[in-house]
């Protein structure tokens, strides 16, 4: 994946060649997550079935073996490319321990960042209304009636009975 601009100093100078080491060498071009093959395409379901060509068989999104669909699979089937990227299982582009990296297909990649990107998009929705609170006054007065308190579902915290950790 492209790394932003912004965070271009956060990873090391040999960033490509660890990359490269996580992706090829140590998970042999297969996603750590879920066995899809890099560059490859892979027939799935979209519910994480996909069919493993290499092995003959049917896996789940974990990778393990499952019975074969029952359902019309030319219907509700498509092809998908599957491209590896370098993860950071901990979210922090600095730490780049071996240990806190892994190969990842772009479907458990999105997987394992959903949390992280609904806090930033919570974070980031939080910015703005503190911008506009702060230069323009309250929302109501500009039309801005449709911003609610941020729902309980979306809060990565105590009060939502989830946590990062």
């Amino acid at each position: 994946m492209p790394i932003r601009p912004e965070h271009v100093f956060l990873y090391p100078i040999d960033w490509a060649q660890l990359s490269h080491q996580i992706r090829f060498v140590r998970a042999g071009g297969h996603c750590e997550h879920c066995g899809r093959p890099h560059r490859q395409k892979v027939f799935h379901l979209g519910d994480g079935r996909w069919w493993d060509r290499n092995r003959q068989c049917w896996r789940n999104g974990r990778g393990r073996r499952v019975q074969r669909p029952t359902e019309n699979i030319l219907l509700q089937g498509r092809w998908t490319p599957v491209v590896l990227a370098c993860a950071h299982l901990n979210h922090d582009p600095s730490d780049s321990a071996l240990h806190q990296l892994a190969a990842l297909c772009q479907r458990c990649h999105m997987l394992h960042d959903g949390p992280e990107h609904r806090r930033r998009r919570w974070m980031n929705a939080h910015y703005r209304r503190a911008l506009g609170d702060l230069f323009y006054g309250p929302y109501p007065k500009l039309g801005g009636d449709w911003i609610t308190p941020t729902p309980l579902s979306m809060l990565d915290d105590h009060r939502s009975g989830t946590s990062s950790r």
